[in-house]
């Protein structure tokens, strides 16, 4: 049996008998979305939980004083940020940061492509931050948060990580990269659904991660996935010129982008760098 076709076959065969390993979101990810759940939860409450996580307690400083939350003064201690980034951003904020610390593996091929994969992740969720900072800047009662587009961003493509992890049981698919790669398009979408429904994420991040890149899904209004394929456009993950230049004529006609070059010019990029210090 070819390396590819092992894998495919294995990867069809446990998603159809429900037996794929998937993810499991670290503990310090689990106890702050408990508690952020909890009516009686304060920020004292949370700074406690969060300070027991070295590396989350300096993501939340980096976060707090980034120019996203629009801010000269900067915080120095884990209370002071949460304060700053607030109870209801606190939860996908700290979940969007643990799902970096599952792109990791003692195998030197395997870490290789989760760091590319999350690399890709992140450069994708920056403009998406950076596009709906400006949204929300001209439309300030609409309908959705930096919290929530920073934790779709960042696990639209969740899926590519239990891949990767069945991968590690086949060292022989390394010798031709196409193969890892035509696994991911062909089931990283089902499997991140999966993903999140055992995480327990409410159905709109199901959806948005079923169908980020499914192109015959085009939401007549504005929408999350509208800004994660802004992501996709910029980085050239969409390959096809005419689909670039439909999806941007769409963006400009619902607000999102200026003009259709508005991602060319230095004042988005001025936003984009600002959104992804968040990540540095």
């Amino acid at each position: 049996m070819g390396a590819e076709n092992a894998l495919y076959t294995i990867l069809v065969e446990k998603i159809k008998q429900d037996t794929l390993v998937l993810p499991t979101l670290p503990e310090i990810a689990l106890k702050v979305r408990k508690a952020a759940d909890d009516p009686e939860v304060n920020l004292g409450n949370m700074s406690d939980i969060i300070a027991q996580d070295p590396a989350l307690s300096l993501g939340m400083l980096k976060v707090a004083n980034s120019a996203v939350f629009g801010r000269a003064v900067r915080v120095e201690t884990v209370t002071q940020s949460v304060t700053r980034i607030g109870l209801r951003q606190i939860k996908s904020i700290a979940t969007a940061m643990a799902v970096e610390q599952m792109f990791v593996s003692k195998n030197a091929a395997i870490s290789e492509y989760m760091q590319k994969s999350w690399n890709k992740t992140v450069d994708v969720a920056a403009v998406a931050i950076a596009l709906m900072t400006l949204y929300l800047q001209k439309n300030k009662h609409a309908a959705f948060s930096l919290d929530t587009i920073t934790l779709a961003a960042l696990i639209h493509n969740i899926g590519v990580l239990p891949i990767l992890l069945e991968a590690e049981n086949h060292p022989e698919v390394f010798a031709n990269p196409v193969f890892i790669q035509q696994a991911i398009i062909k089931f990283s979408n089902e499997i991140g659904a999966e993903v999140t429904k055992s995480w327990e994420f409410p159905a709109e991040f199901t959806e948005l991660v079923s169908v980020w890149n499914d192109l015959s899904v085009l939401p007549k209004e504005v929408h999350y996935i509208d800004f994660i394929r802004a992501g996709a456009v910029y980085h050239e993950i969409f390959k096809s010129d005419s689909t670039r230049d439909i999806l941007l004529k769409s963006y400009v006609t619902k607000g999102i982008l200026p003009d259709a070059d508005y991602m060319a010019s230095e004042e988005f990029e001025s936003l984009l760098t600002e959104a992804r210090a968040m990540f540095n």
